[in-house]
């Protein structure tokens, strides 16, 4: 009898990985942390420390993405949002997604340590522990100002890219962090708005479920307000230029008119229009900043 895996079963245990491993919200904490890569070295003068870097940043972003998945599987099957997870739909087992997450972060350690710096490695340990287990585990259940504590583990790619090639903390990297720092709480509860009544159901205390929908967009705007202010800072701080500074600017006016709009309308679906604006809001202000830093740098 043959035990080799037909194709489409290969494929969908493959899928199940890839989804344990949140692509998309990977895909953007690695953008941060190369941009904050290339800003520290603009030449690739060390290109392999920096594809090590960021090899040892995506493992170490997956391994926290799959714990978050483990440590959340109670609550995800009571989610509309979450319910077609790979544990929830019973398609993987805890057991092998632990495993998987320990040799992700494992592999993450190991390559960080042996061809990066110990600095990174050591930075890239306690964000992946504080977002995958710290947050996920404890932050979450305790306070509805959660996704604010725990949001400086989400904050750290830049500073890890940042350390990548200096090997140091500097005022221009926790820069970056801040405005990773600032940007997440708007971001995160437009999300929470949208699904309130998911959260509400999982007993988890988002602030529109402990605070109400109108408190929270009040908090939205007053983050928001903090957000414009915090990316002025790298042109005030000459770390960037006036092609970065209208770059921010547009993008600031823009998410300024959302968060002034959702304080003013009872339509929800604005919420997820806000959500999905602060993603490309993201990409596209670090975008602004290498852009400024080759052009004009």
């Amino acid at each position: 009898m043959s035990t080799s895996i037909s194709m489409p079963q290969q494929n969908h245990w493959l899928h199940n990985y890839y989804e344990l491993c949140k692509p998309r919200v990977v895909m953007l904490i690695v953008f941060t942390a190369v941009v904050g890569m290339l800003l520290a070295d603009p030449d690739w003068s060390n290109w392999p420390q920096l594809l090590a870097g960021m090899l040892g940043i995506t493992l170490a972003s997956a391994s926290g993405a799959a714990l978050n998945h483990l440590l959340d599987q109670r609550i995800d099957i009571k989610m509309l949002r979450t319910q077609h997870r790979p544990l929830p739909q019973g398609q993987t087992s805890a057991n092998r997604v632990l495993a998987f997450a320990i040799t992700l972060g494992v592999l993450s350690m190991l390559i960080l340590g042996a061809w990066v710096n110990p600095l990174t490695a050591v930075l890239s340990f306690f964000s992946l522990i504080g977002y995958g287990i710290i947050y996920t585990l404890f932050l979450k259940w305790a306070t509805p100002q959660n996704i604010v504590i725990g949001g400086l583990a989400g904050a750290a790619p830049p500073l890890l890219g940042w350390t990548t090639v200096t090997g140091t903390i500097e005022p221009h990297a926790l820069l970056l962090v801040l405005i990773v720092f600032v940007w997440t709480p708007p971001h995160f509860w437009a999300l929470a708005i949208y699904r309130r009544d998911d959260y509400a159901k999982a007993a988890v205390p988002m602030l529109p479920v402990t605070h109400g929908i109108h408190f929270t967009r009040w908090q939205i705007l007053f983050y928001t307000i903090l957000l414009f202010v915090a990316t002025i800072m790298p042109w005030l701080t000459h770390m960037s230029g006036l092609f970065y500074l209208g770059g921010a600017l547009v993008l600031n006016i823009a998410f300024m008119r959302y968060a002034i709009a959702l304080l003013n309308t009872e339509n929800e679906l604005l919420a997820m229009r806000v959500f999905n604006y602060s993603i490309f809001y993201l990409m596209a202000l670090f975008a602004f900043l290498l852009g400024d830093h080759y052009l004009l740098g």
